[in-house]
Order: structure tokens, then C-alpha cells, then sequence
């Protein structure tokens, strides 16, 4: 089968108002993992800047870019330099009026292979994103890096299984996800521990029905009301955890994948095999208020 083995590298920060030392940290964060082996390094969601989606504020609009921009030329030149992809979560400026949450592939030569616009937008106190983010059209994706073939779905996206299926289904072995995701700082610590659980479960559960590697990386620290629980994680094809970050620090971690354990899982547990694609029509559907 060949060596499939491919070592990605997490990079999980707090941020500050500061846009120019967030990018910096964050690159300082890439070149730290690639001294580590990393060949494949993913950043959080909207790494550049503090979380502005838990206010609805007009000046916010002046943090986005366009892409190819300022930011990914920095980026696709370190990559280069470092010969390693980079996955960056961005908030794009498309035109006048019209912006998305947007992550961007890297290539390892620097090359921007694509971009992912997030299809599904939250909109709930503290995290404000309809008032920001068109959803968006580029469909789902996979970009075929010189080290694996990677899906990206970003945040919100990770509780829809439709999503992670189709990602897989179009050929990603990683399927990754940039992440803003915490706790309301009024709340129980029983219910933080519930929201943490179900977050990682389910997660967990798309590598398991997918064959597929899951890497997610959130943002840790305090902004607003809001601390952001860290807990950045890769799963293995069946939902095992290979490396989990902690709540509350900084940090750039590295994990040896094996691909091939993606065939392994396959055959063993043959969920793709035995998919009755014939009796799924009605999940088109938004609810399936009189059913047969």
C-alpha cells in the first residue's frame, strides 16, 4: 500500500483587537509546527482577528479581505518557503455588500489550490454570524494537496452529517474543520461539559461513518461573553483520539497520520458498501410533515 503517512499540525490561539500581530503569531504558530515535521497545518476560524461575530456592528465589515488578498499572499508565500499546505479560515470580502466566512487551501509550492465558502450559518446570542456571512455557493469540496486529499467545512458545518458524507463521499481522507466554538460565561459547568461532549461526539461520529480522518481546531480565551473551550482534537478513521488540546491554553501541536488506516477501517466496518442510496430521496426534504 505504499507509506500514506502525512503529519498535520494544529494550531490553536487566543486573539486580540490587533489584526497584523494576530497573522503574525499565527505564521510564527505554521513555522513552529513545520520545525515539528508538520506537512499539513490548519489554523482557526477567523484567525486573524478577535470573534466580532458576537456583536452586530457595521465597522466589523472593515475586517474583510478579498482572496487572493493580503493575507493569503502572505500565507501562499510561506507555505512555500516551508513547503507545507496551510488551511486559513477568512472573512472574505466577494464585493460591495457581500461577504462570506471563507477557508482557503494552500498548496505546498504556495499555490491557492481553492477556497470553501461555510454553507451552514448560526445565528444565536453571542455568535451573530447571518448579520455578516452570505452562505455559501461554492459547494462542498476536496483539494487534492501534495500530501493528502483534504475536505474543509468550517464550524457550524460539523453538526451536519450531510455535509461530512458528501465531503467524503468526493474523495477527502482529512476532513478538517476551522473552529470559533465556547461557553456563555453564565453558564453551569454541567451544561459546558454537555455542550463540550456533544461537540466532540459528533465530530467523532462523522469519522466513524466516513472512514475518514477528522481534524478540528477551535480557538481558545475570553472574548465578550464568551470563552472559547480550546479542545482541539484529531480523530482516527474510528473515532479514536489521537491528541486533544486543552481548554484554555495556546497550542501548536503535530500528529502523525497513517492513510492508510482509511482502507483498513473501510473494509472492516463497510458503511459505504451498504449505503441504500435508493431510499434516501426524502432527506431533500426540510421536513417530512406527512409521511408515508
Amino acid at each position: 500500500m505504499g507509506n500514506r503517512k502525512v503529519s498535520v499540525g494544529t494550531v490553536q490561539l487566543t486573539c486580540t483587537p490587533d489584526v497584523a500581530s494576530n497573522i503574525e503569531k499565527a505564521m510564527q504558530a505554521i513555522r513552529d509546527a513545520a520545525a515539528k515535521g508538520a506537512n499539513i497545518v490548519c489554523l482557526q476560524e477567523l484567525f486573524s482577528s478577535l470573534y466580532f461575530c458576537n456583536v452586530e456592528n457595521y465597522d466589523n465589515f472593515s475586517l474583510a479581505e478579498t482572496i487572493p488578498g493580503p493575507t493569503t499572499l502572505k500565507l501562499q508565500k510561506l507555505a512555500a518557503g516551508l513547503e507545507v499546505v496551510i488551511i486559513a479560515s477568512l472573512f472574505e470580502k466577494r464585493a460591495d455588500g457581500l461577504f462570506h466566512n471563507t477557508t482557503v487551501v494552500i498548496d505546498a509550492d504556495g499555490s491557492l489550490l481553492g477556497k470553501y465558502r461555510k454553507n451552514h450559518i448560526p445565528d444565536d446570542p453571542g455568535f451573530y454570524e447571518k448579520f455578516y456571512f452570505t452562505p455559501g455557493d461554492t459547494g462542498y469540496g476536496v483539494f487534492k494537496t501534495r500530501y493528502a486529499a483534504v475536505g474543509v467545512l468550517i464550524c457550524w458545518d460539523q453538526w451536519y452529517p450531510e455535509a461530512a458524507r458528501i465531503t467524503a463521499l468526493m474523495g477527502a481522507e482529512i476532513i478538517f474543520y476551522p473552529t470559533a466554538i465556547g461557553w456563555a460565561l453564565t453558564q453551569p459547568e454541567k451544561v459546558n461539559g454537555e455542550q463540550h461532549n456533544a461537540w466532540q461526539t459528533i465530530q467523532r461520529a462523522h469519522a466513524i461513518a466516513n472512514g475518514v480522518f477528522v481534524v478540528s481546531v477551535n480557538r481558545t480565551g475570553t472574548e465578550g461573553n464568551v470563552r472559547f473551550w480550546g479542545g482541539s482534537f484529531v480523530s482516527n478513521p474510528f473515532g479514536r483520539i489521537l491528541y486533544e488540546a486543552s481548554h484554555d491554553k495556546e497550542e501548536t501541536a503535530v500528529c502523525k497520520l497513517d492513510l492508510n488506516e482509511i482502507g483498513f477501517y473501510r473494509m472492516h466496518w463497510p458503511f459505504l458498501r451498504d449505503r441504500r442510496t435508493d431510499t434516501y430521496p426524502p432527506i431533500l426534504n426540510r421536513y417530512l410533515d406527512d409521511p408515508e
